[in-house]
């Protein structure tokens, strides 16, 4: 008779895990990590400690394969994905955690984390609030006036219910609503939807809501279609916003994501407000799979010749469970 063998983590592995989270600072510093993407100096924000204490706590952390890391143009982001620990890790981290909730230092740090991330909305909607004049020449001369008619193709169904969310001065609203039931429009300026409303004025199936990405005005199975077109990169917290996206699609509906390949044009961060500089496919799959969607699928766009900005791509997921 075969037997099935289970095999426990190795003593010493576990040893080491719990001597690693014995130290209160790197145990805090994995609980902000947990879920976001930070740098060396937002962590510090957060913690209240030097750049030298950070990084030495880091080393350890990255060492012991609690920690990822991966480079953005200038910037290196530290993270922790909870499904990506090992076997005894994974069993000590929900203790640590659960114990460091009810710490003084837990609501502080919860405190400096959102205001860190709320720091990463202001450079996109400082933009945005100056920029609404402008926006469709700016974002034409760097991608094209036709680039979004590729990526729209497979949503021309009249008996759709799409959200244009981020739906900025309505360009993109605006196309698709001759074509489907009816569009919700959701942009978090209000600058930018003063512009959508002159443009969609005659509009009748257009709702236009002020709302951001990351908390949408929007009720669970709302929508059977969902576009993201070339607003991800302006979010604070992507994994997030994706996750908010599945709660308002209907079973099986269609998340279509329109974003940049990953480029290295940094400037984008200080004249645009971008927070991430493109999205890898990798990247994209995980936050999709991660969200609840399936049936996930990913092309880069055709270039078109007079655009001066990087390559774009398309995704498109199907939404299935909800995300927890």
């Amino acid at each position: 008779m075969n037997m099935l063998r289970v095999v426990a983590p190795a003593a010493d592995t576990i040893l080491e895990h719990m001597a690693t989270l014995a130290d209160p600072l790197r145990a805090r510093m994995l609980r902000v990590l947990e879920g976001h993407e930070l740098t060396v100096s937002e962590i510090c924000s957060i913690l209240q400690l030097p750049q030298s204490t950070v990084s030495r706590h880091l080393k350890t952390l990255l060492d012991g394969g609690w920690v990822s890391s991966r480079r953005e143009a200038t910037s290196r982001y530290y993270g922790m994905d909870p499904h990506a620990l090992d076997a005894g890790a994974s069993r000590l981290w929900p203790l640590t955690r659960e114990h460091l909730a009810s710490t003084s230092s837990a609501d502080r740090d919860t405190r400096r984390l959102a205001a860190v991330l709320a720091r990463r909305r202001s450079r996109s909607e400082e933009f945005f609030s100056a920029a609404s004049g402008q926006w469709d020449r700016l974002r034409r001369d760097l991608f094209g006036a036709t680039f979004h008619l590729h990526a729209l193709l497979s949503l021309l169904d009249p008996t759709l219910v799409v959200g244009d969310l981020g739906c900025g001065t309505g360009q993109l609203t605006a196309t698709l609503a001759p074509h489907v039931a009816r569009v919700i429009g959701v942009d978090g300026s209000p600058e930018m939807l003063q512009t959508a409303r002159r443009r969609l004025a005659s509009a009748s199936n257009v709702d236009l809501r002020r709302g951001d990405l990351e908390a949408l005005p929007l009720h669970d199975a709302e929508l059977d279609c969902a576009v993201l077109a070339l607003v991800l990169h302006h979010v604070a917290d992507p994994a997030r916003a994706l996750a908010e996206v599945a709660r308002t699609l209907k079973p099986q509906g269609t998340l279509l994501v329109l974003d940049m390949l990953p480029h290295d044009r940094a400037e984008y961060q200080q004249q645009m407000g971008h927070v991430w500089l493109g999205f890898p496919e990798s990247q994209m799959r995980k936050m999709l799979a991660a969200s609840g969607f399936d049936a996930v699928r990913i092309h880069t766009l055709p270039v078109d010749p007079e655009a001066t900005g990087p390559g774009l791509f398309a995704a498109v997921g199907r939404g299935t469970a909800r995300p927890a």
